[in-house]
């Protein structure tokens, strides 16, 4: 990580920002240029906006076509944001093998299981941009979204552009956090 001075982001709590789009299935048909473009654009535009950590989740797992390639998980440093590629479509799935782990290990317990969720994240998301209509949460989404702020775009993650996240970090921004409260 290189040194930075605090933003207004950072005072806000900016940390880790996730989008959440699309499906396993498209995710494989994006070419190895093209992955890596997105992580570039994507990992610098939230780290210039503070963040420290960006994760990439599909939102479900969809139907794979032919000459689709497998999408693995990856965790990619950039100067000043590290990118998470995470494909594993349902949270439960991730929240079962992490409480295993962890049993398995005598360690378990709330701390340790955001660890083990998060990792190599050490916060929860800030912000959550999901892609797609706000009428429904993705199974891929378990334990992220108590403090979170969502922002749905009503884009495919094919079509989804860096403006779409600038313009999610912009609204986050304006947003008064209450964690939780009511007031």
């Amino acid at each position: 990580m290189s040194a930075r001075s605090t933003t207004d982001d950072e005072q806000l709590g900016l940390q880790h920002v996730m989008v959440v789009g699309g499906t396993v299935a498209e995710w494989g048909e994006l070419s190895d240029d093209q992955w890596q473009h997105r992580i570039r654009v994507l990992g610098s535009l939230a780290g210039s906006a503070g963040a420290r950590w960006l994760t990439l989740r599909p939102f479900e797992r969809g139907v794979a076509a032919d000459g689709a390639r497998p999408v693995h998980h990856d965790v990619v440093e950039l100067d000043d944001c590290t990118v998470i590629v995470d494909p594993t479509p349902d949270g439960r799935e991730r929240l079962v093998v992490a409480l295993r782990k962890l049993a398995e290990s005598d360690q378990l317990s709330e701390p340790a299981v955001a660890a083990a969720l998060l990792s190599p994240a050490a916060t929860e998301p800030d912000l959550v941009l999901l892609l797609g209509t706000s009428d429904r949460l993705p199974e891929s989404l378990v334990w992220e979204l108590a403090y979170a702020e969502m922002v749905y775009v009503p884009v495919a993650w094919v079509d989804l552009q860096e403006q779409h996240l600038a313009d999610a970090i912009e609204a986050y921004r304006h947003r008064h956090r209450r964690f939780g409260g009511l007031d």
